[in-house]
């Protein structure tokens, strides 16, 4: 069966809902309430149809379906690793330009420190060489104080002091430029620690980014295997789909063949059918019946819900306009399948599409040569040349052919022509 294009459903709804909001009044808006939902059970029904193809085409179109929607899937993770990736590499040159330039710094702090230690230990030797100097005369406050008791006078005394601060002083600023060396060489000591834990971290901090980085180049790496992969799945999905719609065509082109055979044999033997009725009309004086559809007329095949109407819509797969030329009635497998007007089965046969066939000619009904068909049942208990009763059980619901559930596909013809099965129920 063929449900209803998409595009078709939603203009569909769309006009009831327009029509609904024009303000008409209560009954007929409840009207086209009712109407709105034969129509959305319609349109459910159609998206259940069972026999749109192949249950070999169905699979390779799922299978191809499924392979190019994993494609997609995979193109965009192998875009997002090597975004990744890109990021991360990025990242990775701006923490190696870290690391370079604070072992440069730690290199520029351990000679400051190198060098430290030796203006130290010049300023060690200069101190000593000062205090040998200075102590080899004798104790300079004492000879500064002596000197100043030999003063004559106070102008001398002022002098003598001063020459006893400059004796006295150099001891005290050789051991202060020591205590600076020392203090500096304690900053460059804590320089060069702080430099070397900033070392430590960063290139820790670069190990771990390291790891990072082989991980996500692996995970790039799977992306990419996965989306070369898919490529071959979806390659071969397609060459498994188009060697299955090549069968599938080919059935159908037998099936047009098969229908134009039971077409022309139907209308062959409405036009008899009538031609006997017409004349035994005039043999009586009675006008001939009316021709058209007529409600009531024939008796339900089934015990079962429409679950897909009759009608044009476009093939799910194929994509062609063509007829549901009959409805699709939902009943379980195994149900009985009754004749829906007396009549005699004129031809029963396996059909690559309908599965198991079964055409019985009513007779003229109603204005018009009538006959049903049945297709899909799991079995008939009826052959050619039987004649059957309205109600009388003809074989039983089943899933053969193009059909992926069990169900009964019901076409009535008249004239030889499918016509819409519920105008004649």
């Amino acid at each position: 069966m063929r449900p209803f294009p998409r595009t078709a459903q939603r203009r569909m709804a769309a006009s009831l809902v327009a029509v609904l909001a024009l303000g008409v009044s209560a009954a007929h808006a409840e009207d086209l309430k009712d109407k709105k939902n034969e129509v959305e059970r319609q349109i459910e029904g159609a998206h259940k149809d069972l026999d749109e193809s192949s249950s070999s085409l169905q699979r390779a179109t799922a299978r191809l379906d499924a392979a190019q929607e994993q494609l997609d899937l995979a193109k965009t993770r192998l875009a997002t690793a090597r975004g990744k990736v890109e990021v991360a590499r990025e990242r990775d040159a701006q923490m190696q330009a870290e690391l370079v330039a604070a072992e440069a710094e730690l290199a520029a702090a351990e000679a400051d420190l190198a060098q430290g230690e030796v203006d130290r230990e010049a300023q060690r030797q200069q101190v000593a060489s000062t205090v040998a100097d200075m102590y080899s005369e004798g104790d300079p406050e004492l000879i500064a104080f002596a000197s100043l008791i030999d003063a004559d006078s106070t102008e001398e005394l002022t002098r003598r002091d001063g020459v006893r601060d400059v004796i006295v002083g150099q001891e005290a600023r050789a051991y202060d430029e020591l205590k600076a060396a020392e203090v500096l060489l304690e900053v460059r000591e804590q320089q060069v620690s702080e430099a070397r834990d900033d070392v430590a971290a960063k290139r820790q901090a670069a190990a771990e980014h390291l790891a990072l980085m082989q991980a996500l180049e692996a995970e790039e790496k799977a992306a990419k295997d996965s989306v070369v992969s898919l490529v071959v799945e979806r390659r071969d999905a397609r060459a498994e789909a188009s060697r299955a719609r090549a069968q599938d065509l080919a059935k159908l082109r037998r099936l047009e063949r098969e229908q134009a055979r039971i077409e022309e044999m139907l209308r062959q033997r409405a036009l008899a059918a009538l031609r006997r009725q017409r004349a035994q009309a005039r043999a009586q004086g009675q006008a001939p019946p009316a021709s058209g559809p007529s409600g009531g007329l024939l008796a339900s095949p089934v015990d079962g819900y429409v679950t897909s109407p009759f009608g044009y819509r476009e093939h799910p797969i194929y994509h062609y306009w063509g007829l549901h030329d009959g409805v699709d009635f939902a009943g379980g497998c195994g149900t009985p399948l009754r004749a829906a007007a007396p009549g005699r089965v004129v031809s029963s046969y396996v059909s690559g599409v309908y599965g198991n066939r079964l055409v019985i000619d009513h007779g003229a009904m109603g204005g018009v040569g009538l006959a049903t068909i049945y297709n899909h049942a799991s079995s008939y208990n009826v052959g050619v040349g039987d004649r059957v009763e309205v109600g009388q059980v003809i074989g039983y619901e089943g899933s053969t052919g193009w059909s992926t559930g069990c169900h009964l596909h019901f076409t009535v013809m008249a004239n030889g022509k499918a016509v819409d099965p519920m105008n004649w129920l």
